[in-house]
């Protein structure tokens, strides 16, 4: 695993310096702030995802509920008036509710991942639009949130907070999955289900916990990203984030077999699919095609997990 790591770091490096020769600006300081913040706003779905891939599973619902619970957010907020703490601590706990409540479909009922996902994909999207009648809601002229806002929003000797937010949450990630006794435990899911069970591990506890931390993170970037974009539009909000956050998890040697992973990978995966989003701008190629970009990372990373896996059992 020290070896892949080791390889995104360089690849990283040459990535960047390339980018910098082609385009100085790169190394500008208000591109490295925004490069920075986007690692922090995309990092925290790559933790969660990156958690219940290492368990075999998948999750494409977060982009949704990111709408869903965005738009609950503002309405608690500013309608409702509620202080900030109230409406953060509910927004947080309703992800962590939902992302528990797949592990339960998923590990209860033995259904697939990627239908109970897909089903909240939609079913999230859908409820967000029906909630707003599909129009987008902002913070008009509602205030008292000016604390929070710069917690989410706001900078510390020019480093964004959601990048300090995240790798101090990439900090707790690691010791979870690395030196708990429920990290074994989620390793132990992904590499053989079967054998875990047989083995007195409780693995439908496990993987609704995975879905839980999956859905609290997300929880956690709605407030986020609520401020990132000041308003959200229940029809687009969120849209092919689950994307995004896969794609990191997996170029950060997140097996989709289950498994395999790490966080300094998935930190890692996050840099370095940013650095290439950040390319695909500097040389002015259309946003567009970002999403070929993603495609293309996901393709490479379970290719290069397939290769992997065959050295491994020829060995």
């Amino acid at each position: 695993m020290l070896r892949k790591e080791l390889g995104l770091f360089v690849l990283i490096l040459i990535t960047g310096t390339v980018t910098a020769l082609i385009n100085p600006q790169f190394i500008s300081t208000i591109n490295l702030i925004n490069l920075s913040n986007q690692i922090g706003l995309f990092g925290l779905l790559a933790l969660g995802l990156g958690v219940v891939i290492v368990t075999g599973g998948i999750d494409l619902s977060v982009g949704s509920m990111l709408a869903l619970l965005g738009v609950i957010f503002l309405d608690l907020l500013v309608n409702f008036g509620l202080s900030w703490p109230v409406v953060f601590v509910i927004v947080v706990f309703a992800g962590m509710v939902l992302g528990s409540i797949h592990g339960v479909l998923i590990s209860r009922l033995n259904l697939q991942p990627f239908v109970v996902t897909l089903c909240g994909l939609l079913i999230y999207r859908g409820i967000a639009r029906y909630y707003t009648a599909d129009a987008t809601e902002g913070f008009g002229y509602a205030g008292g949130y000016e604390t929070l806002e710069w917690l989410t929003s706001g900078r510390t000797y020019s480093i964004p907070h959601t990048f300090i937010f995240f790798i101090l949450v990439a900090i707790v990630m690691g010791v979870l999955l690395h030196k708990s006794v429920l990290g074994r435990y989620i390793y132990a899911v992904g590499k053989n289900e079967e054998a875990a069970r047989f083995s007195g591990i409780p693995t439908k506890a496990v993987i609704v916990a995975a879905y839980a931390i999956s859905g609290l993170l997300a929880g956690i970037s709605t407030v986020f990203f609520v401020f990132y974009t000041q308003s959200v539009s229940p029809s687009a909000h969120g849209n092919f984030y689950e994307l995004y956050a896969i794609a990191a998890a997996v170029l950060g040697g997140c097996s989709l077999r289950g498994g395999e992973g790490s966080v300094i990978g998935i930190v890692l995966g996050v840099v370095l699919l940013q650095v290439l989003q950040n390319l695909v701008n500097m040389l002015g190629i259309p946003s567009s095609l970002n999403f070929a970009v993603m495609g293309a990372v996901i393709l490479v990373g379970v290719i290069v997990d397939g290769q992997l896996q065959k050295q491994s059992r020829a060995r």
